[in-house]
């Protein structure tokens, strides 16, 4: 496939998964990390507080680099009423795989996309099911690592893909970025 060539689109994230979704587009990008205090109010909408903080990380890149088009997002999951971050330990991510498997929980992902022409700020939510996992599994998964850096300690693309039975929405989504939507509406902004 040609690659296009557009210049100044910035992503506002240091993810890596976000990164390696957003080169799929085949759309040259830079990445600059925002530099902002990621605070959300459980007592508000999350959908609107996630929206927020995309807004926050697009705009704090934004203002430094106006010619540019720049994509920030956010992404928490959500188990019942209770929000599951990155684990600070191993017990915290056994404690959240244990209440996630045999369990249907929510991934909200938040997109701003920004220029001096347009702001364009949206949510996607999704739900993922985890079969059951044997007190074993879960051991064997977090010695690989990979929940600690991981919203709610899973990443679906990786290691845990095996435990789960379903998800309802977008996949790229739960990973970070939904890239369907983001692309649909970058052609907004500039040529595809």
């Amino acid at each position: 496939m040609k690659q296009k060539r557009i210049n100044k689109l910035i992503l506002a994230s240091g993810s890596p998964r976000r990164k390696d979704l957003l080169s799929t587009l085949h759309i040259p990008f830079e990445v600059i990390v925002s530099d902002i205090d990621e605070y959300i109010d459980y007592n508000n909408d999350l959908a609107s507080e996630i929206e927020k903080l995309s807004f926050q990380k697009a705009k704090a890149v934004f203002d430094n680099h106006q010619d540019s088009i720049v994509i920030g997002s956010d992404t928490i999951v959500i188990l019942g009423d209770k929000v599951l971050g990155k684990p600070k330990d191993y017990d915290e991510a056994r404690t959240m795989l244990k209440s996630l498997q045999n369990n249907t929980h929510k991934v909200l992902t938040a997109v701003t996309i920004m220029s001096k022409d347009n702001i364009d700020t949206f949510h996607e939510i999704v739900e993922v099911t985890f079969n059951e996992m044997s007190d074993e599994e879960i051991e064997e998964y977090i010695k690989t690592n990979e929940p600690l850096d991981k919203a709610g300690s899973y990443a679906i693309q990786g290691d845990a893909a095996k435990y789960i039975k379903c998800i309802n929405g977008d996949y790229n989504s739960v990973i970070g970025l939904p890239l369907s939507e983001v692309y649909k509406r970058l052609k907004k902004y500039m040529p595809m």
